[in-house]
């Protein structure tokens, strides 16, 4: 009960502060989001399960991370230097919008990572103390766009993993009050796997 009212608390704090980026013109997004294609596709669906896919993602997470990696709060190597490369704030809104209004993609789980996963994903793992996904992410991994908790159905297996293991490492630290990585820290690389698994085939 104590654990679930930290998150309850955690997630509404995180709302008081949000900064809206809600005010982005999909239309002018899709101009500019040009050069994103090549990693991400042309229409935000990654054929490379090392890139995210970006469609129907939230788009204030979208713009919290471009800002962040504007601003070194996030690091890499590539995406730094393309979201610098943006020419304003109000751009980057435009941006997240448009990846936003795309249909989100559809994957599907690793057939193998479903029992153990679901019961991580719905259910947490009491024995080492790792809180469900769910209860941050949605049942259905829809995400909370107002708390910009993301949207993690359809998305590759493979990147869900790395993100896991970089917040545990704290190599991924823009996580607010570090509840990612407390998460994480939790997680045996065969928890991840799992996990991560499972939710490649959500569907929001």
């Amino acid at each position: 009960m104590k654990k679930a009212l930290v998150f309850v608390f955690a997630g509404l704090a995180m709302i008081a502060s949000a900064v809206s980026y809600a005010g982005g013109d999909a239309e002018k997004g899709k101009a500019l989001a040009a050069s994103c294609a090549a990693c991400h596709g042309a229409e935000g669906v990654s054929t490379n399960p090392d890139w995210p896919n970006l469609a129907g993602q939230g788009a204030g997470y979208l713009a919290k991370q471009l800002y962040d990696y504007r601003t070194d709060k996030r690091i890499n190597a590539v995406m730094n230097g393309m979201a610098k490369g943006i020419a304003s704030d109000e751009d980057v809104e435009h941006i997240a919008a448009y990846f936003a209004s795309l249909p989100a993609a559809t994957g599907e789980a690793e057939e193998e990572m479903v029992e153990e996963g679901t019961l991580i994903y719905k259910g947490g793992k009491t024995s080492t103390k790792i809180a469900a996904c769910a209860s941050c992410h949605g049942p259905t991994g829809s995400g909370v766009e107002a708390a910009k908790f993301p949207k993690l159905a359809g998305q590759h297996s493979k990147y869900i993993a790395a993100q896991l293991k970089a917040f545990r490492s704290g190599e991924r630290a823009n996580d607010m009050n570090q509840m990612m990585r407390d998460v994480a820290k939790r997680m045996s690389d065969t928890d991840i796997e799992k996990v991560a698994g499972y939710i490649a085939g959500l569907q929001d």
